[in-house]
């Protein structure tokens, strides 16, 4: 594994342990070259998965890789400043990644993902769930935020 430090190609695994709800390995690995420690995560991955992004406007669909990293920010900005612990986070990205490899088909739509990770900050955190809906479904004013905060209210959302 390479170092994130100084780039050098051979790291020693120090310590390695599944993370709390099983769904990864972590590894404590310590550069050989300039002694830095550092974490890496080892991951089940079932299958290349290929995300299908439409731009409805043109009518255009765009293909691209499935990256965790970027459904893991997105959670993350979303629950930013609502003190929600970083292993719910990691779960609910876990939960989300599953369910999309175990969907059974190689591209999956982009709205698919978004539904996903709608559900699972709708059920952790309702302010954050309105913060990731306010972006996947593009708000334009105030009147959009308050007619889906109303909804959020109906659901009994804490």
């Amino acid at each position: 594994m390479r170092c994130p430090f100084c780039a050098h190609d051979d790291s020693q695994v120090k310590d390695s342990r599944p993370t709390e709800d099983a769904t990864a390995i972590r590894r404590r690995r310590q550069c050989s070259s300039c002694g830095a420690r550092f974490t890496t995560f080892e991951r089940v991955q079932l299958r290349e998965i290929v995300v299908v992004k439409s731009n409805d406007a043109a009518g255009l669909e765009r293909r691209e890789p499935f990256d965790r990293a970027k459904i893991e920010q997105s959670v993350t900005l979303a629950c930013r400043k609502r003190g929600i612990d970083r292993e719910k986070i990691e779960r609910l990205v876990s939960g989300v990644q599953r369910q999309v490899e175990t969907i059974g088909e190689n591209e999956v739509p982009s709205r698919i993902i978004g539904e996903l990770v709608m559900e699972g900050l709708r059920q952790l955190d309702s302010v954050a769930y309105i913060r990731f809906a306010s972006v996947y479904r593009a708000f334009n004013e105030a009147k959009d935020f308050e007619e889906f905060a109303g909804t959020v209210r109906d659901v009994g959302v804490n």
